[in-house]
């Protein structure tokens, strides 16, 4: 079931990026005929954020966000799990705090029209939720089950 809802992330992903290369190269070839696309803008604005939302979904999910384990690594197995913990309990509450505040500006965006889209506003801001509640979810599900100090010996490359 997680492979099939990763996978339709990485769809939805490239759905979004041809959308937006589309969009934007509406734009240009709009432009350059003289009579630019009043749309493309705005829809550029509206795909983007949902792009940006489901790479940090994709990310979130293959645990491929940057980490600077320098100092990190350099402590004790206990203490590293114990600071890994400490990490992960913290992005959860990162995640809920954002997730909250999503939802109160997806709420008071509701009776906001795009200016030229006929479409909410709401659908901007949208992505957020999803997205920073699947961070504090996956967050949540490391700091119970991986917070073992990964084995870097496989990797072929010194990274401290």
């Amino acid at each position: 079931m997680l492979r099939g809802f990763d996978a339709t992330l990485r769809v939805l992903a490239c759905v979004l990026l041809m959308s937006l290369l589309c969009c934007v190269m509406w734009g240009v070839v709009t432009r350059a005929w003289g009579n630019p696309s009043i749309y493309t803008d705005e829809g550029t604005r509206f795909l983007m954020s949902w792009l940006a939302a489901t790479g940090w979904m994709i990310a979130g999910r293959s645990r491929a966000h940057v980490r600077i384990r320098f100092f990190h690594d350099l402590l004790s197995t206990r203490l590293w799990e114990t600071t890994e913990l400490v990490i992960q309990l913290v992005i959860v509450v990162f995640g809920l705090t954002v997730a909250g505040l999503a939802v109160a500006l997806v709420r008071r965006s509701a009776g906001l029209a795009a200016t030229v889209l006929p479409v909410s506003m709401v659908w901007l801001y949208f992505p957020l939720i999803p997205a920073s509640l699947l961070m504090a979810l996956q967050a949540a599900v490391d700091a119970l089950w991986h917070r073992k100090r990964p084995d870097d010996s496989n990797l072929g490359v010194d990274i401290r």
